[in-house]
């Protein structure tokens, strides 16, 4: 018989150590748990950071588009095109079984994109590991369509065996203009950032932000991405009128293609600048100088030949002797050059002569002398002046233009003839305190904060009263001894013929988003108010004489068809008696009713004789004999046949131009259709006839002629209205019984001028000027009020 097996108890020993364990074992996990927190709480991120950094990521960064830019008529300047960079991820190509990748994706490559299959076979052997290898850079979509039609899903032409290739995208900018508006504009480098010009100044405003696809594929392969994308940048609308900036460059090129290698080897001046600025808004409308770049190519030095040569401070090294105005960039002296010393030159190209290089502004500043004795209360404008040719100052004789003197010279004729005496007494009246005043109220030595990067500090370029001495004082009422740049004599000019009104310059009028919707406008700006309307009102009196009057020193500056006012000026550079000059024209239009100011700047003419302010009167007559029709300023003067046969011209030029680009004629330099089957045969207005594909009909000319309606047109050396103004058309002209002393010297033969008896000197038989200087007193001045200097 079996023995029943007895029962095991749960006795209450066993339920006392049960439960202490369980006690145990939750107080156990109760910790571990409030361990756990508080490591979360407190390296909670370093741990993430460090498990994060043990799984595999993919991480793609999506470029921003930077904003456009715009001119006034909403022509674009400046914007950003998307191209592609071909990457190339060699472990993928050979992931496949067999390299089944290998073949067809290389084949792909060389015949899509022209590569050489040996370097590409070579660098995947060499590096099989590479992920990231750039085969191609820049290309646009026209491109790699053909590539990019090979490896996306779905495709007609899609191939699963191609492998390992991926575009990489990224923007680049582009000028569709060129050269055009180039110091305006400014460039961009290859990381996307403004340099010079509005690039750099609305760099913020221009860029966005980059966007980036990311995620990571965890242990389970499991991929979680996120996409942030990227915010393009903003555009902005200049107040730059392509068509006014294209008349402007068209003329300062013309100026540098009369006066190249006219004198000396090199360009036709050390620079030529050239602003148009709206006198009642501030708004630049159009501003160049040359010599220019192309934006595209910004470091071509082909453009550097001619110019001046410049050290590593950007100050130009002088020539061997005084009379030189520098040292010219030549083919042989570029080819010696070191990449730095290119890179020197290249920065002097660059710069925006306009607004950063500073000069002595000459008799353009006399305007201000008169405007300040008027608003002062110095002068009441009836007063008048005996010009004996000089006046004394510390023993030294500081000349007039005429120093054998112009007699009584009131103060409507001293702004005419441009006499310094005449200015030097006015200043005497006004006084080194109040001189020095109204130098900071028309903003002599301050920046206008004009929107453009680079604008010169002229601060200590100008004295103060404590410094000026009586000699300082003279020769500063006539424009020399201080320094301006050119943006900051024409907005003081603006308000002296605007009834006072100191706008400041801007060259923006507005900001629109990537989607083209106005998220700012910027509206003008008066600071502050130079002199009064009364005031003004005689000072465009003064200048209207300068163009109108009889004696005006700026006759050649009127276009066709209208008067206008303004005042000449030409400035001895340092050391005096150097026989270089730095001359100008600053003006407005019309005379009657001023809507524009235009100033034209040449530093250092190529020319024997530089003093000769027509240099600069020549390029504004032609800007504003196209400018101001275009602007639909009316004509306020009868044309004259002269002056019509001009317009003819200049309107038969414009036909022929067109003409020529519709028949794809080729041009020649002074921009002159050539065509070798003949000339355009022209109706009676002067008008090409056309056939009836609407091409100009062409007729044979016999060697050696030219049609009708383009002989008379020119004269024989080509030079049009750059020509010397005739002796009898010349200002000042008088009768026989009261011409000049200088008339009665003997001619030099071999010049044309006039030989002082006394001095020798030779005297410019338009003006009486002697090309031997100014006879103004020497000083050394800082480097930085040297011209170019900032």
């Amino acid at each position: 018989m079996r023995k029943k097996s007895k029962a095991q108890k749960f006795t209450i020993g066993m339920k006392k150590k049960l439960a202490v364990l369980f006690i145990i074992v939750l107080t156990a996990f109760v910790g571990l748990s409030i361990r756990l927190i508080m490591i979360n709480r407190d390296n909670g991120k370093d741990y993430e950071k460090q498990v994060l950094s043990q799984q595999k990521y993919d991480s793609t960064t999506i470029p921003y588009r930077r904003g456009e830019i715009l001119d006034a008529n909403g022509t674009v300047l400046a914007y950003s095109e998307k191209v592609y960079n071909v990457i190339l991820d060699v472990k993928l190509v050979l992931s496949g079984k067999d390299n089944k990748y290998l073949d067809p994706t290389v084949a792909a490559l060389v015949r899509c994109f022209g590569f050489d299959e040996g370097e590409i076979r070579n660098y995947i052997s060499e590096h099989p590991d590479s992920q990231y290898y750039t085969l191609a850079k820049q290309l646009t979509y026209d491109e790699i369509s053909e590539f990019q039609g090979l490896v996306t899903l779905g495709s007609d032409t899609y191939d699963e065996n191609i492998q390992g290739v991926w575009f990489e995208e990224n923007y680049v900018r582009k000028y569709p203009n060129g050269s055009m508006a180039c110091d305006v504009i400014g460039f961009t480098t290859s990381d996307n950032n403004g340099i010079f010009g509005l690039e750099e100044y609305y760099n913020d405003t221009l860029s966005g932000s980059n966007g980036r696809t990311y995620g990571y594929i965890d242990e389970d392969s499991n991929l979680e991405r996120t996409t942030i994308p990227a915010t393009d940048g903003n555009s902005i609308v200049t107040t730059i009128d392509g068509n006014l900036q294209n008349i402007v460059e068209k003329y300062l090129q013309d100026f540098n293609d009369t006066y190249k290698d006219a004198v000396r080897e090199g360009n036709g001046a050390n620079n030529i600048g050239c602003v148009i600025m709206d006198v009642n808004n501030g708004d630049v409308l159009a501003m160049a100088s040359y010599p220019k770049f192309d934006l595209n190519d910004t470091k071509n030095t082909d453009n550097l030949i001619g110019m001046p040569r410049v050290d590593e401070r950007g100050l130009k090294i002088a020539g061997e002797s005084i009379y030189d105005s520098g040292v010219y960039i030549t083919q042989q002296m570029l080819d010696e050059m070191s990449d730095e010393e290119k890179l020197w030159n290249l920065n002097a190209l660059w710069r925006n002569f306009c607004i950063s290089d500073t000069y002595e502004p000459g008799s353009v500043a006399k305007p201000f002398t008169v405007a300040t004795g008027l608003e002062a209360g110095c002068i009441n404008g009836n007063e008048v002046y005996d010009c004996t040719g000089y006046m004394e100052f510390g023993g030294h004789k500081i000349y007039c233009h005429n120093r054998y003197g112009d007699g009584p010279v009131s103060v409507e004729r001293g702004i005419e003839i441009s006499c310094n005496v005449a200015m030097m007494k006015i200043g005497q009246v006004i006084g080194s305190d109040t001189f020095a005043k109204f130098q900071k109220i028309f903003g002599f030595g301050l920046k206008t904060n004009v929107d453009l990067a680079g604008e010169a500090r002229t601060e200590g370029l100008t004295y103060a009263a404590q410094d000026m001495g009586s000699s300082e004082l003279a020769t500063g009422t006539f424009g020399q001894g201080f320094n301006v740049d050119m943006i900051e004599m024409i907005t003081a000019f603006s308000s002296l013929v605007n009834g006072g009104k100191y706008y400041e310059p801007h060259l923006v009028s507005k900001v629109l988003n990537s989607s083209g919707a106005t998220i700012k406008s910027v509206e003008p700006r008066i600071l502050r108010q130079t002199i009064s309307e009364s005031t003004s009102q005689k000072v465009i009196q003064y200048c209207n004489q300068v163009v109108a009057g009889d004696e005006g020193t700026g006759k050649t500056a009127r276009p066709a068809g209208y008067m206008i006012g303004g005042k000449t000026g030409t400035a001895e550079t340092i050391p005096r008696k150097n026989r270089q000059y730095v001359v100008s024209f600053m003006g407005y239009a019309p005379a009657n009713d001023p809507q524009i100011a235009i100033y034209v700047v040449v530093d250092r003419p190529n020319a024997v004789d530089q003093a000769d302010a027509k240099f600069a009167t020549r390029v504004v007559r032609k800007v504003l004999t196209e400018a101001l029709p275009y602007l639909n300023i009316p004509m306020t003067e009868p044309v004259s046949e002269e002056e019509q046969a001009e317009l003819d011209e200049l309107r038969e030029k414009e036909i022929m131009m067109a003409a020529a680009q519709k028949s794809e004629a080729t041009v020649d330099e002074d921009g002159n259709p050539i065509n070798p089957e003949g000339t355009p045969l022209l109706d009676e207005d002067g008008n090409p006839v056309l056939d009836e594909d609407g091409n100009p009909i062409m007729q044979e000319t016999s060697e050696g002629e030219v049609s009708d309606g383009n002989a008379d047109d020119y004269d024989e050396d080509g030079d049009g209205i750059w020509e010397k103004i005739p002796e009898d058309e010349l200002p000042g002209s008088e009768s026989e019984n009261n011409e000049p002393v200088w008339k009665s010297f003997e001619i030099d033969e071999e010049t044309g001028y006039y030989i002082d008896p006394e001095t020798g000197d030779l005297i410019n038989p338009e003006d009486g000027h002697s090309i031997a200087g100014d006879g103004l007193p020497d000083y050394e001045p800082s480097e930085e009020n040297a011209l170019g200097g900032e």
